[in-house]
């Protein structure tokens, strides 16, 4: 059953991203081109994502438990560190220069962009390595 949620959530996220327009470079960059032809679409589309997620944090911070009946997990730490302010910068800086974040690159690559495979390749093999350097400098 797990399974299978995930596979309905998986595609109503893509199916939101695709129809927001969020699979579409040009929408990003226009967003963040704030002295230029500045477009807010995508600052719509991210407070109807927090809204959705408020309400959906709110049931699960009272009830503890998932809609399946399992155990909620929340993150056990809340500071800001060096890590977090580097990695939310080198995000930033993919997301400018390609115009994509990971999720919306993985559906566009659905869609026959394999172009794209030239961002994707380098961000698993980025994640690959910060994982392996991480279980290293905890030892």
């Amino acid at each position: 059953m797990n399974q299978l949620t995930a596979l309905i959530s998986g595609l109503v996220f893509g199916f939101g991203l695709i129809l927001s327009g969020m699979t579409n470079p040009a929408k990003v960059i226009g967003f963040l081109d704030l002295f230029g032809n500045w477009d807010p679409s995508l600052a719509l589309v991210m407070m109807g994502a927090i809204a959705v997620t408020l309400v959906a944090f709110l049931y699960l911070g009272r009830s503890q438990k998932t809609l399946l009946g399992e155990t909620l997990h929340f993150p056990g730490t809340s500071h800001i560190d060096a890590r977090l302010v580097l990695g939310s910068f080198l995000f930033g800086v993919g997301w400018a220069y390609a115009g994509y974040c990971p999720g919306p690159a993985i559906v566009a690559l659905g869609d026959g962009r394999y172009e794209l495979l030239y961002f994707i390749i380098p961000m698993i093999m980025g994640m690959k390595v910060i994982d392996l350097a991480s279980h290293y400098l905890k030892k």
